[in-house]
């Protein structure tokens, strides 16, 4: 899967490109991750991308003709494309859509700054708008790998011998508790059914617990 990154900080996106599992992805040439410095789209020579919003406020507003551009650079590569804005005012990332998102070729991510983007590219240029959640962050860099990260586990073969069949949300329900070695540290032991070596009582016993624990912790999810 291709992901291109509309931002001004590409250096940010090394946090998630050189270490873990998507580092990893890339590597086995299952995800690329292209980053695209909006600046270097400007038409003035201090390469500014923002101007004041009209109707005064406080803030600056990104510019439609940078970003415009960047989009239209990227589609000559890359026509298929789906655009996705992260805005607070989006459509909230959950396990159903990033699944959808994972279904995708290829997805461009606008990384918004100071009080956003101008209207007219979100009326025109992008696809879909998407929230990591209901509170702002200083820009959409940190969204943009949150997502990258959420929708690459999804990818056959970047997790290697695992998979996110398992993961919380994959089934409606939070995942199971874990355990490992000491079998007993500290007067706590490992529950006996995960020594018992009988598969069957230990997937019953873990989807007892992931009922139990989504009740506890997010009921919420029970009642979808």
């Amino acid at each position: 899967m291709r992901f291109d990154i509309i931002t001004l900080f590409p250096e940010m996106f090394c946090a998630i490109t050189k270490e873990g599992v998507i580092a990893r992805g890339i590597k086995k040439s299952l995800l690329s991750v292209n980053t695209w410095q909006l600046r270097d789209f400007s038409d003035n020579k201090h390469r500014n991308i923002d101007d004041a919003p009209y109707g005064g406020g406080a803030g600056m507003v990104m510019q439609v003709k940078p970003i415009r551009d960047c989009i239209r650079k990227i589609k000559q590569e890359n026509p298929n494309t789906t655009v996705v804005y992260l805005s607070p005012q989006g459509e909230k990332l959950d396990n159903k859509l990033v699944v959808e998102l994972s279904k995708l070729e290829t997805l461009t991510l606008l990384c918004g700054r100071y009080e956003g983007v101008d209207e007219r590219i979100i009326d025109s240029d992008v696809d879909k708008e998407i929230s990591i959640g209901d509170y702002v962050i200083s820009g959409g860099e940190l969204a943009a790998m949150v997502l990258i990260d959420t929708v690459s586990r999804q990818i056959s073969g970047v997790l290697g011998n695992q998979d996110s069949l398992n993961d919380s949300f994959a089934d409606g329900l939070l995942d199971y508790p874990h355990y490992t070695r000491p079998e007993t540290i500290d007067g706590q032991s490992v529950p006996e059914v995960l020594l018992s070596g009988h598969q069957a009582k230990i997937d019953a016993w873990r989807t007892e617990q992931a009922e139990q624990s989504t009740h506890k912790k997010r009921p919420d999810l029970l009642k979808r």
